[in-house]
């Protein structure tokens, strides 16, 4: 057991993280943490007089969900949604925020690719080199149609 844990040595005080450590620890800077913390999606620890706030452990945890969530493509408030359901026990609500982001991301991949073939088919008309009285791509973007 910790024979000496109010000093640090092996105990509760030396677990705690810095907001620095914090932030190498869940991979993030540290703008990211207080970013987070305005948001509201993790808790900043009391300051203590003359001392550095500290974090426990699991809130490297929850910045790295919070991250992994961001890079499945859902918004922080969607994100803030995900954190209420973090106990596990909600795992049909879960899918159901799932299946919603993953038709949000299918449909803008479709968006995407009209927006490609419409971008490849001006392109070729630019390079086909008939040389007409204006630009293609211009002309389209100038159409109010």
């Amino acid at each position: 057991m910790n024979s000496v844990p109010w000093y640090g040595v092996k105990g509760i005080v030396s677990e705690h993280l810095t907001i620095g450590r914090l932030a190498r620890a869940a991979d993030v800077n540290v703008e990211t943490i207080r970013y987070y913390q305005r948001r509201g999606l993790l808790d900043e620890p009391c300051k203590p007089l003359g001392g550095h706030r500290r974090y426990a452990p699991a809130a490297a945890k929850r910045v790295r969900f919070i991250k992994r969530a961001q890079q499945l493509g859902f918004t922080l408030e969607e994100v803030a949604g995900l954190l209420k359901l973090e106990d596990g026990q909600s795992c049909r609500e879960t899918r159901l925020l799932a299946e919603h982001k993953l038709e949000m991301i299918e449909e803008r991949i479709s968006d995407l690719n009209r927006m490609r073939r419409l971008l490849k088919g001006l392109i070729s008309a630019c390079m086909a080199g008939e040389r007409p009285r204006s630009c293609p791509i211009i002309t389209t973007l100038s159409s109010s149609d």
